[in-house]
Order: C-alpha cells, then sequence, then structure tokens
C-alpha cells in the first residue's frame, strides 16, 4: 500500500532579519518545481471554492486532529500536477506555493516570524525586490506576503475549528482509495473523507451549528472534489510516457485537456 500521508523534507527556512537580508533581494519562482515533491498540500476553507474546481480534496490526520489537503499524487515525493517543465498542470493553485520562498514559521514562544527559503536559489544581491527599504523597514512587495501570511493564518485556525466540529460529530472515515493506472492498480493509504451517510442523517439542529461555522461548506466541498481523483491516474500515465520517451517530451505536448487549465503567480486573494 503507498501511505500518501509522508511529508517532503523541509528546506532550510532562516528568519528574515534586517542584518542578514538588508542589502538581498528576492524574486517569485519562475515555475513550480519546486513543488514537485509534494503529494498532499494544506487547504483552509477560504480556498475551497476555487480549489473544489480543480483539485482532490481529502484529510489525514495528524496528531489529534484532522489537517484538509489537496491530494497531489499517488505515492510520497510525487506531485503530478507539476509538469516536467516546472508548469502548474491545475485550474488552481494552492496557497502555500503562491507564497513561495516565504514561509511563515512560529518561534518557541508561539511568536510568527517570516522566514525565507535560504536553498531556494531564489535569493540575490542583485535581483528582484528588496526585502526591506531605505528605513529599514519591510519593502512593500515583502510587506505585501506577511500580509498574504496573516491572512492564511487566521484562515487556517477557521478550517482546524471547522475539521474539530466534524470530528466531533462523527463525519470523518476512512477513505480507501484505488486507481488503476498503466502501471496496474495503485493503493493511496491514510486518506481520509466525509461519511457522506453520516452526513444526510443529521438533525437540523446539527446541520445549523455546522453551517455557522463553515464545516458544512468543507463537507460538501470535500465530497464535490472526490471527482477529480481519476485526474490522477490520468497524470500518472501522461507522467510515465513521458519518461519512457527517448527524447523526454515537453509538457506543453502532453495532452492534458481533461484538465481545467490556469493558475497565476500573482498572490492576491486565497
Amino acid at each position: 500500500m503507498t501511505d500518501t500521508t509522508s511529508t517532503p523534507t523541509t528546506p532550510h527556512v532562516t528568519p528574515l532579519s534586517l542584518q542578514q537580508h538588508g542589502q538581498l533581494r528576492w524574486r517569485s519562482p519562475a515555475d513550480y518545481g519546486f513543488a514537485g515533491h509534494d503529494n498532499l498540500c494544506p487547504l483552509v476553507l477560504q480556498e475551497l471554492p476555487k480549489a473544489v474546481m480543480a483539485l482532490p480534496i481529502g484529510f489525514i490526520a495528524q496528531q489529534d486532529q484532522f489537517l484538509l489537503v489537496a491530494i497531489q499524487g499517488l505515492q510520497a515525493g510525487s506531485n503530478l500536477y507539476v509538469a516536467p517543465d516546472g508548469r502548474w498542470l491545475a485550474g488552481y493553485i494552492p496557497a502555500p506555493y503562491r507564497s513561495h520562498p516565504f514561509r511563515l514559521a512560529r518561534t518557541e514562544s508561539g511568536q510568527q516570524v517570516l522566514c525565507i527559503h535560504s536553498d531556494s536559489g531564489l535569493v540575490s544581491a542583485s535581483e528582484g525586490q528588496p526585502f526591506f527599504d531605505d528605513q529599514g523597514q519591510l519593502a512593500p512587495a515583502t510587506a505585501q506576503v506577511l500580509q498574504f501570511f496573516q491572512q492564511l493564518e487566521g484562515n487556517r485556525q477557521h478550517t482546524s475549528a471547522a475539521c474539530t466540529l466534524l470530528q466531533q460529530h462523527g463525519l470523518i472515515q476512512p477513505w480507501p482509495v484505488r486507481l488503476q493506472t498503466d502501471a496496474g492498480a495503485q493503493e493511496l493509504g491514510g486518506l481520509l473523507r466525509i461519511d457522506e451517510a453520516a452526513l444526510n442523517q443529521l438533525s437540523g439542529a446539527t446541520l445549523e451549528a455546522l453551517q455557522r461555522s463553515g464545516a458544512l461548506q468543507l463537507a460538501y466541498c470535500q465530497l464535490l472534489s472526490m471527482q477529480h481523483l481519476a485526474s490522477l491516474g490520468q497524470l500518472a500515465a501522461l507522467h510515465a510516457k513521458a519518461r519512457q520517451a527517448p527524447t523526454p517530451a515537453p509538457a506543453r505536448d502532453l495532452d492534458l485537456e481533461f484538465l481545467n487549465q490556469g493558475g497565476t503567480l500573482q498572490l492576491g486573494a486565497l
């Protein structure tokens, strides 16, 4: 069985500081190759209206709670939505990827700290946006990234509370997934989904409580997103064919008409 719950190795991150980064600049990535090993990506409630139109969504158990995730690959270390040339092959790009090479981390005291992926190749002394302005304050582009993270973090707490409420009402169950690919049947382990039968049996009062918290929207979005699971098998077959070709074909030559193409590098709204 393939365990989908493995997480990729965390790149080295450095807290952003005027002393260390005052004379340096950063630039956005040219593609999404940096996400090529992420078979899962955390999502938040505010993303769901767009994510549900493009990606299969599920839950994984993390310590004593459940985490909402986009399912991006059939095995750990493989993101099928990243093309060989680094393009993103779905109609929605999860929020964490739109903030690369930045990351928001927490200190032991719980303080939030803006960090930079120091091994990303996107930091230099001459190219891109400055981290700080001449007064030693965050430059406008960097401040926009921090604001984006603050918005994301606030919604992450809302999402966690909604997942907890679904769990308390017994609405999350194991999700045995078996996909047929050119390499044979592929099983995804460790995934969870909404128990639709249990959801349909809830009382009006419980449904109203779920609706007020955003948990009901989350539940229906997860169920709706399951239609995209088949695209993973199709993408796996296309990636396999590209690898087997004598001269690997560029991603633009792959027949991806079954996908809803799109995406943007802009931070903007989640």
